[in-house]
């Protein structure tokens, strides 16, 4: 059985602005969360095109967090281990997916669309009736849901932020129903851990994670929006490839030969367009081309991965 929740995640912005809102956040997050040897490292960053979906942006990550796990999961797994993210964004939507170096039998699929409403389109993702009758629905409040003492930041605290630059917020309690303009992030999310004695327990573990992930994140894209408001997506893409940049050195430490090959021959693009150009002229073999991936999770199917 896979595990099925759909987070809906409002937010005092337009999906316009929130597109530049979680570029920023989603690079300068990786970075504040990367530390020497352990964080997020960016392996590609380019172009690509969906039949369907149109352009729209391809990234593969590994994320390196061995001593970031409880210690129950730690004592199976080796300390060297990464989780693979791979994010096909066509803008407002979106697919990711998570794989494990060391858990092949682990797979975690998101599907986003955002849409200038409070959370109040019942099938927003047109999930099919299987899985629609098995998810399960959870409002994530940004303002008054609690975040791991751990991450708090008074300065981040949407009850008591407002913005210089917009005038907006504190959100006070009911805001979802009086502010404007106002979004939601619709997020179905599938996770599958088919370890004998661990499944439950561990899907469990995985979904808190992910909800109190997207807490974080969503409470700082509007908390930093005095950092981002006003930028161009080409202004937020350059910001974001100088994090990449320097997140990867962090991973790496002092090494530095762990640099992506990208970073290695200079060639990193700085807009969609340089992207785009870097995509069409490169000779990447095509088993590795970012193919968008078109079927979901199910309680019939364990991934939609060939190798599962």
């Amino acid at each position: 059985m896979v595990l099925t929740k759909e987070y809906r995640i409002c937010m005092p912005l337009t999906v316009e602005e929130y597109q530049i809102g979680q570029l920023y956040m989603i690079a300068r997050h990786s970075h504040e969360q990367t530390d020497s040897g352990e964080g997020v490292e960016v392996v590609e960053n380019v172009a690509c095109e969906d039949p369907e979906h149109g352009r729209g942006q391809y990234t593969e990550k590994r994320i390196h967090l061995s001593s970031r796990l409880p210690y129950w999961v730690q004592s199976f797994i080796p300390k060297v281990f990464y989780v693979t993210e791979k994010a096909w964004n066509y803008y407002p939507f979106t697919i990711t997916e998570y794989t494990c170096s060391f858990v092949p039998k682990f797979t975690i699929s998101i599907k986003t669309k955002y849409e200038n409403n409070n959370g109040s389109t019942e099938n927003c993702l047109n999930l099919d009736p299987d899985i629609l009758n098995e998810r399960i629905v959870e409002f994530v409040d940004i303002a008054y849901d609690e975040v791991n003492p751990k991450h708090y930041k008074e300065e981040e605290d949407v009850r008591y932020f407002q913005s210089q630059k917009t005038g907006r917020g504190p959100l006070v309690e009911g805001w979802r129903d009086s502010v404007t303009p106002i979004m939601c992030s619709y997020k179905m999310v599938q996770v599958s851990f088919e370890v004998w004695g661990l499944q439950t327990k561990a899907e469990d573990m995985i979904h808190r994670s992910i909800r109190e992930i997207l807490l974080l994140g969503h409470r700082q894209a509007f908390a930093w929006i005095d950092e981002w408001h006003g930028m161009t997506l080409e202004d937020v893409r350059v910001y974001e490839k100088q994090m990449q940049r320097e997140t990867n050195t962090k991973v790496a430490g002092d090494a530095g030969p762990d640099k992506t090959a990208e970073e290695k021959d200079g060639t990193i693009p700085t807009s969609d367009e340089d992207a785009v150009k870097k995509t069409s002229s490169s000779s990447t073999p095509t088993a590795h081309t970012p193919t968008t991936p078109t079927t979901p999770l199910s309680p019939k199917s364990k991934s939609w991965f060939s190798w599962s």
